[in-house]
């Protein structure tokens, strides 16, 4: 059977035989159920798709979903990524991890990702903690926040993942929650479309450590982006960043540029016309800087 005679793939073809072990009522519970609904929606063959990840909570969902897929070590989804899709560039490359595996031990590998604009899809899901090691502060973690390792108080400011994103050089930059699963599934859908880097940040609320709480503030704060948001424009995007009173959704930030796998592409060609290089002389004259 050809693959275009295979039956259409439901979400339930995506879920592998593997139980998640995260906490009742953790919020990447509806990131899993929402990829595997967006995977269905695109219609991705799973012997095509590969889903890699770092460490922490949500770094465990490559396991939990029926596709090729590498668990890695702390903050080098993104590398992995990145070799995966220069080596095999038909295939669709999708980064997972948490806000301490991509954006603490990871933000240099997120930085040179993004400003790449490498062909992948990269969804954080962000709960404002370090879940897995139970309960330390993280980058996103509200300044004063008491935590494990602040008892008096984070004396840190946090950070705004798609503001980094934003300002690193990703072509597509949104922001979902993990309560609001039809608009997530839209997301997901459209960073995997995206030609370029695509960053996605999931709110993900950790009963355990942040409290139920964090879920119905984030429930009350949520808001879509306006209608006539101009997605094309880099400060128009980064005012919904930083926000305090208001949790804003949607696509912040959308152009299109050529991806890095399109840049290396043109490399290839351009050493191609240059013909065999056959001696050391050879090598040397083209290496050398054109002034």
């Amino acid at each position: 059977m050809s693959e275009q005679q295979l039956p259409a793939f439901q979400p339930a073809d995506y879920k592998s035989d593997l139980k998640p072990v995260w906490c009742a009522g953790c919020g990447d519970f509806g990131a899993l159920a929402a990829l595997h609904r967006a995977m269905a929606k695109l219609q991705l063959l799973p012997w095509n798709t590969v889903v890699v990840s770092g460490i922490g909570c949500s770094s465990r969902l490559p396991g939990y979903v029926s596709t090729y897929g590498f668990n890695g070590v702390h903050g080098r989804a993104l590398t992995l990524a990145t070799g995966m899709k220069v080596a095999r560039p038909e295939l669709t490359v999708i980064a997972v991890g948490g806000d301490g595996d991509g954006i603490a031990i990871g933000g240099n590998h997120f930085l040179h990702t993004a400003r790449r604009n490498l062909d992948v899809a990269y969804f954080i899901m962000d709960n404002e903690i370090y879940g897995l090691t139970k309960g330390q502060v993280a980058p996103t973690t509200p300044a004063g926040e008491k935590t494990k390792s602040t008892y008096w108080g984070n004396p840190e400011p946090s950070v705004d993942p798609c503001e980094l994103a934003i300002s690193f050089g990703a072509t597509w930059v949104g922001r979902g929650f993990s309560g609001d699963p039809k608009s997530l599934v839209e997301l997901m859908t459209r960073a995997i479309e995206h030609h370029g880097f695509a960053f996605l940040n999931i709110l993900s609320p950790c009963v355990t450590w942040r409290g139920d709480d964090q879920f119905k503030t984030l429930k009350a704060k949520q808001r879509s982006l306006p209608d006539d948001h101009d997605r094309g424009d880099r400060a128009a995007a980064l005012k919904y960043t930083r926000e305090a009173e208001f949790l804003t959704t949607g696509v912040l930030y959308e152009v299109e540029e050529p991806s890095f796998i399109d840049r290396l592409e043109q490399v290839r060609v351009r050493a191609r016309e240059a013909g065999a290089i056959t001696t050391v002389a050879e090598i040397l004259e083209g290496l050398a800087p054109a002034f």
